[in-house]
């Protein structure tokens, strides 16, 4: 899941994406209305949480940017205000749900989670390939019965991997769906993160395809 967040609130944007980070999610952030719009334009984003009052581009101009765009990422709107009227203009400029400061996180986490499950078909939160067994909710994994010490980002990375149906996935496709766009595109972190991939036991589920990516190898009689 990639999410944008966008609150100019330097330290509560921060806050909020490091904590939806170590839910397993990919988030950018940004500050500005008009540094968001663009970020919207060229990257696919599940969700964006978006505040109303925001410098450069409100947060309202911003929604309907997105709709002319035929934009299908949901929105979260974020508001200092909590009046009826103030959630109708929200929801009415294409807010797909709305939430007012102060909040608490977790009711933050549901409903990110809740609108990305309506940005996309709906797809299994529980993986399975021979004796690996993912729990993407619960954020676990097992093979042959035992607990996989595995960091988010690794698991985020098998995840991926797993859902990509024996397909070769490029580092580049990596780092855009589990990492942020400020990730260098030049950096070693996905071949670092593959390199661990020994904490998965013997035989090796993942294959690298030298120049290409990596590819999931579904055992035999697993389909």
């Amino acid at each position: 899941m990639k999410v944008l967040v966008v609150d100019d609130e330097r330290a509560l944007a921060d806050v909020i994406a490091r904590g939806l980070a170590r839910h397993g999610m990919a988030v950018d952030t940004a500050y500005r209305g008009d540094d968001a719009d663009q970020m919207l334009a060229v990257n696919a984003y599940d969700v964006v949480v978006l505040d109303r009052d925001l410098p450069g581009m409100h947060g309202d101009a911003v929604a309907r940017a997105m709709a002319h765009r035929g934009d299908l990422t949901r929105i979260l709107m974020l508001t200092a205000s909590g009046s009826v009227q103030d959630r109708v203009e929200g929801l009415e400029r294409g807010a797909d749900d709305y939430l007012a400061k102060p909040f608490e996180y977790t009711e933050l986490v549901a409903r990110v989670r809740a609108l990305a499950r309506r940005s996309a078909p709906a797809s299994p939160t529980v993986l399975t390939s021979g004796d690996l067994y993912v729990d993407v909710s619960r954020r676990t994994a097992t093979r042959a019965g035992v607990d996989l010490e595995l960091s988010t980002k690794e698991l985020m990375v098998l995840d991926h991997l797993l859902r990509a149906d024996s397909r070769v996935v490029s580092t580049e496709e990596l780092l855009d769906k589990v990492w942020d766009s400020q990730t260098d595109p030049f950096t070693n972190a996905v071949r670092v993160t593959m390199s661990k991939r020994r904490k998965l036991g013997a035989p090796d589920p993942i294959r690298t395809v030298h120049g290409v990516g990596y590819q999931f190898l579904v055992p035999r009689g697993a389909r």
